[in-house]
């Protein structure tokens, strides 16, 4: 016989919902949720800041508003070595930080996207941008729900 879980009812005779569980198991959707964006927002920045400098990937230039490299007194290759250097510390403030870094990462998404906007043809790399900036967004949120440190059996990370 399978049990099913009651909310409370208040007088009024309608549901009341009580904050979130907060159970830091790996069968929990939301903490799957979590651990999923947390890696993902990891690895990513650390992977394309890297690849900022060995241009293995893409040629990252091109993706630096010309309007914007008009301004600076830098070239679009050396912008984007400090723009790799950022990146890199996002992905790693990210893992130790997540509440934070999620925001951290959703603000400079949303840089992204506005330098992307600048560019004629990028507009469908500014869209999955802006995918990319809801799931940053998720993640700080889901990151309040669970503990920074997370004990792997008698492990904590």
């Amino acid at each position: 016989m399978a049990t099913t879980a009651t909310r409370p009812v208040s007088s009024a005779g309608t549901v009341t919902m009580g904050p979130a569980p907060t159970q830091t198991r790996w069968d929990n959707p939301a903490f799957q949720a979590f651990w999923l964006l947390r890696i993902g927002f990891t690895v990513a920045p650390i992977l394309f800041g890297a690849d900022k400098f060995a241009h293995v990937m893409v040629n990252w230039d091109q993706y630096l508003a010309p309007r914007i490299v008009d301004h600076l007194p830098w070239t679009a290759h050396q912008v984007m070595y400090a723009v790799g250097a950022i990146e890199i510390l996002a992905g790693l403030i990210v893992f130790v930080r997540p509440r934070f870094g999620g925001y951290l990462v959703a603000a400079w998404l949303a840089g992204i996207i506005v330098n992307l906007l600048l560019i004629p043809g990028f507009y469908d790399i500014a869209l999955r941008d802006f995918g990319l900036f809801l799931a940053a967004l998720t993640l700080a949120r889901l990151a309040t729900m669970f503990p920074n440190r997370v004990s792997l059996k008698g492990r904590s990370i």
